[in-house]
């Protein structure tokens, strides 16, 4: 009859303290729940704590030396006079790229040998042994050829000189000594010891796991974490966290040596190939110079010549005036033809030009210093893309098109140093041909010395240029300067134990939370007095709290909470019956909504409780439907009302009899009878109000268990005889959404003087309001007691 769901809280309007309570209380009443939850979290967590690999947070910081950002150092000013590292400046975003990439990561997991790990097994975790291992293994091959999958196996140590391989499955794969040639997979590899004496191993077994090359690299390039610190510095902050500390620090320190690395070679690429371009050309021109010279000596000793005769006077020295400027021209015309061959012989866009070779063009130098600042750029970023990618893409237009413009100018400025040229010469041609008396000699000897000045100063040029260059290979310094290595804290930061504590109480608070949350705001039944008031007008009457007993009906002497529940409701019918004429049995009806709520239960209680109060009380089953009565008392005869009402000849008194039950002298009891086949037409004849006239006058309330008012009609034809209405909705068992009917039929006035009461209202759950208490039946649980006490 009783039914265990839970309410689901309600938040009555305009009481915000009870609401307080109300929720408390929905939740509390499972404290015990709570508890267990709480307790297993938190052992849980204990657990995973325990077991859990600590992990810890290595961290190192640099500065990119970028002009735009105050990056660039002093130390390279004193070289900028003779045009080098001008212009030169490095994009913080393209450096942080540069550091994530995958090319700089696999160097520092070939350096490091990161795709060979070593573990021990302890009592409580199996660690990493990273720099302390027992035994290292060499392998012939490299990993990337030997190794496509994970291999894992166990070399065990046998004696100082012996060892014992053991596969992944634990097989055992024969024995071997130290530094012998292993057969393992499709390679060969050397196992060597690392321990001083056997006695000394914390554990023979070491497992050592074998990953691809290109796994590990993948998973270390995601693990470190590279960033600005902030975004008006050029200082980027790199961060790993890693199991083993000294490991983590150690990929972090390498991985900044290995792009210091690979940033100086990339600047010393221009002057590494300027510097091969000087040596090819002071080889030409030292054996050009060689053969100018040699032709001198040989004129000389041919017309035997040791002076240069004044004979030309001043026009000579004009004519020597124009010959100095023919030089020039002539120095700068070849240094601009050996640009415009080295032009011509670039077939990509990978290819460099040599910087600083000394043209008068002040729009050469800086275009050639731009072209190879993109090729540099763009070999740095084909390390980790491919040349589809659009920035490469970009940068190859960007080169083809500076290239085409540095060839345009060289040829324009050929040109106009050939005009330049030609007209110096026709003014040479002038004072030669007004120096008519010097000999023929002497003017091809001027044409000798004027090829070796050439040759020479070409030459000294060259020299000049070559130690430059050299100067600047030596003093290249990286892109970056380390303001912190990498260092780790001793404390791990995860798993963090105070969170993990703290996150498993909470939990453990949230599931049951959660569990009832979800059970109630699933829960669709009238589960309380909450569920009634604020959203029904129906007066409320009392409810009745489920049985703790297994007796259905009450007794004299009971001290249940339900007895105690039925007394409250007798006196509450006082007050709804104050209007009702004295002298007369007062008729109370008792009704539902659907079957099963325990109306015949509450009109059987209710009926005796009256009784028992010295009140004469007649008991009538009107749901000639479906009676229940018979369930609860002990028939003497099969007559009852139905009988009365189809035989007109049988007295009434014949069917009532009176309840054995001791106590209860004055309660009589008139039972539905045999089922009619016409239930509906039986309770609109005449005798109905014929019976309520002649049992009026003998008792002093008449309780009438009718049919459910939403199944049947039966009760809507008999209730104009009733003085009150109790309406029962059980708790746990009625949809919310039949309320409805009741607050219809109390609006139509169909039931007269019409009253809610909730039956079977769990107090244990927080659904009713507690009785018996304090007459041995029933205790407050101690958290209700702490509340109202301070309810005040």
């Amino acid at each position: 009859m009783q039914s265990d769901q839970q309410m689901h809280p309600i938040r009555p309007a305009g009481d915000e303290e009870i609401n307080l309570r109300d929720q408390l209380e929905a939740y509390l009443i499972h404290w015990k729940w709570f508890v267990i939850s709480v307790v297993v979290c938190v052992a849980l967590a204990f657990i995973y704590l325990r077991y859990a690999t600590p992990q810890y947070n290595v961290s190192a910081t640099i500065m990119i030396k970028d002009d735009k950002k105050g990056g660039i150092t002093s130390e390279l000013s004193a070289f900028q006079d003779i045009g080098l590292f001008g212009n030169v400046t490095n994009s913080v975003d393209n450096e942080i790229e540069v550091l994530k990439s995958r090319t700089l990561m696999e160097n520092v997991v070939k350096k490091l040998g990161l795709n060979i790990a070593y573990y021990t097994k302890g009592n409580i975790r199996t660690s990493e042994a990273y720099k302390n291992a027992p035994v290292r293994i060499n392998f012939s091959l490299q990993d990337s050829v030997l190794y496509k999958a994970d291999t894992t196996f166990t070399v065990r140590v046998d004696s100082a000189t012996r060892f014992t391989l053991l596969d992944s499955e634990g097989e055992d794969k024969g024995a071997h000594g130290f530094g012998e040639n292993v057969q393992f997979g499709s390679g060969k590899m050397t196992v060597l010891p690392a321990f001083d004496s056997v006695e000394e191993l914390n554990t023979r077994d070491v497992v050592v796991v074998i990953k691809p090359l290109a796994k590990v690299t993948l998973g270390y390039r995601e693990q470190v974490q590279v960033a600005v610190v902030d975004k008006n510095t050029s200082v980027i902050r790199l961060n790993l966290n890693a199991a083993v500390r000294q490991k983590a620090e150690d990929i972090l320190n390498t991985l900044i040596e290995q792009y210091n690395i690979d940033v100086v070679a990339d600047k010393n690429l221009v002057s590494a190939n300027t510097a091969r371009f000087i040596e090819k050309r002071l080889a030409l021109i030292e054996a050009e110079l060689g053969e100018v010279e040699q032709s001198a000596e040989n004129f000389k000793e041919t017309n035997q010549l040791t002076d240069i005769t004044s004979e030309a006077g001043i026009t000579l020295e004009n004519a020597s005036e124009y010959a100095k400027q023919i030089v020039a021209a002539e120095t700068r015309l070849q240094l601009t033809n050996f640009l415009i061959d080295y032009l011509a012989g670039i077939q990509d866009n990978s290819s460099l030009i040599p910087a600083n070779v000394g043209t008068e063009d002040s729009n050469i130098g800086p275009s050639i210093m731009e072209y190879n600042k993109l090729v540099q750029e763009r070999s740095r970023l084909m390390r980790g893309s491919t040349e589809n990618n659009p920035v490469i893409v970009n940068l190859d237009s960007q080169i083809s098109g500076l290239r085409q413009s540095i060839k345009q100018t060289l040829a324009n400025l050929k040109a106009s140093q050939a005009i330049a040229l030609n007209d110096l010469r026709r003014q040479e041609e002038l004072l030669n041909s007004r120096i008519s008396n010097v000999p023929g000699q002497e003017r091809r000897y001027r044409g000798i010395q004027r090829q070796q000045q050439i040759k020479e100063t070409l030459y000294l040029y060259l020299l000049q240029k070559k130690e430059e260059t050299a100067i600047s290979l030596e003093v290249t310094a990286p892109n970056s300067k380390i303001i912190d290595s990498a260092y780790g804290s001793d404390i791990p930061v995860a798993p963090k134990r105070r969170v993990i504590l703290v996150g498993s109480f909470v939990l453990g608070l949230l599931i049951p939370f959660g569990v009832i949350y979800l059970k109630d705001l699933l829960d669709t039944k009238v589960q309380g007095r909450k569920d009634i008031e604020g959203k029904l007008s129906v007066p409320f009457l009392g409810d009745i709290p489920k049985s703790l007993s297994n007796d259905q009906t009450i007794s004299r002497d009971s001290r249940s909470s339900a007895a105690e529940a039925f007394r409250i409701l007798r006196t509450n019918l006082d007050f709804m019956l104050v209007n009702v004429n004295g002298h007369k049995a007062k008729k109370i009806f008792i009704t539902s909504t659907v079957s099963g709520e325990g109306k015949t239960f509450v009109s059987m209680n209710l009926a005796g409780t009256l009784a028992l109060s010295g009140k004469r009380v007649l008991l009538i089953g009107m749901d000639i439907r479906n009676p229940k009565l018979t369930e609860y008392i002990d028939l003497p005869h099969p007559r009852g009302l139905t009988n009365y009402l189809t035989n007109g000849g049988q007295p009434l008194e014949e069917m009532i009899f009176k309840y054995e039950k001791e106590g209860f002298d004055h309660m009589d009891i008139l039972t539905s009878g045999a089922i009619p086949p016409n239930p509906a037409e039986l309770l609109m004849s005449d005798k109905i109000g014929t019976l309520f006239a002649e049992l009026e006058n003998k008792y002093d309330y008449i309780v009438v268990d009718t049919a459910p008012v939403s199944l049947v009609t039966d009760t809507l034809l008999v209730s104009k005889h009733a003085d009150m209405f109790v309406y029962v909705c059980r708790a746990g068992y009625l949809d919310k959404r039949l309320l409805v009917i009741p607050e219809n039929l109390y609006r139509e006035k169909r039931l007269p003087n019409m009253a809610i009461l909730i039956n079977d209202s769990d107090s244990k759950k927080g659904y009713g309001y507690g009785y018996g208490y304090g007459y041995g039946q029933e205790v407050k649980p101690w958290w209700k007691r702490i509340m109202k006490k301070y309810d005040g």
